[in-house]
């Protein structure tokens, strides 16, 4: 499969996958609108040279998320596509509070490309706590997110300066937004 073409597949299945999830925001965007913008942070990222983490990107939370089994993303995406989205899944079996402990814990034994993917999904996520905050989260909680998100990037081992200057971006408008 061409590389474009394993691109649009992995944005039709997670378009399915995530069909019926919105984010927590007060907007309550489509969930694929996250993926999308994490897969094309990483596609910036890499100067799209890396098809596979794109297409780790669209379909990051898919196994976290959904009833999605690794076994049906190798065979629909490779073992490469797999091993990435499992390097950067929760184990939502475990309490919140523990899940984010681990993310940070984790972040510096993260392969390279499994951090870029994680650092553009924070990058992301802080973008939409700035722009469409959930409704029941106050200033303390968003501002407890922000830092928890600056902590486990602080952590991953991202060598790519402009990926590093969006998520800090990302982070200083979260943090002004919940302060405002």
């Amino acid at each position: 499969m061409d590389t474009l073409t394993a691109v649009l597949k992995a944005a039709e299945r997670a378009a399915h996958w995530h069909a019926a999830q919105r984010r927590k925001g007060t907007a309550q965007e489509p969930y694929i609108n996250h993926l999308i913008e994490v897969a094309r942070l990483v596609a910036e990222a890499t100067d799209g040279g890396d098809p596979n983490l794109v297409v780790a990107a669209l379909l990051h939370d898919a196994i976290e998320d959904q009833p999605v089994s690794r076994a049906a993303i190798v065979a629909e995406f490779g073992e490469d596509v797999a091993a990435l989205v499992v390097e950067v899944t929760d184990d939502k079996t475990l309490p919140k509070q523990q899940r984010k402990r681990l993310q940070v814990e984790h972040a510096p034994s993260l392969s390279s490309r499994a951090a870029i993917l994680k650092l553009a999904d924070k990058t992301s996520n802080l973008t939409a706590l700035t722009v469409s905050p959930p409704a029941d989260w106050n200033a303390a909680r968003r501002l407890e997110y922000v830092q928890w998100g600056r902590d486990v990037a602080a952590r991953l081992k991202v060598e790519n300066a402009w990926l590093q200057e969006r998520f800090a971006n990302a982070a200083d408008a979260a943090e002004r937004a919940a302060r405002a």
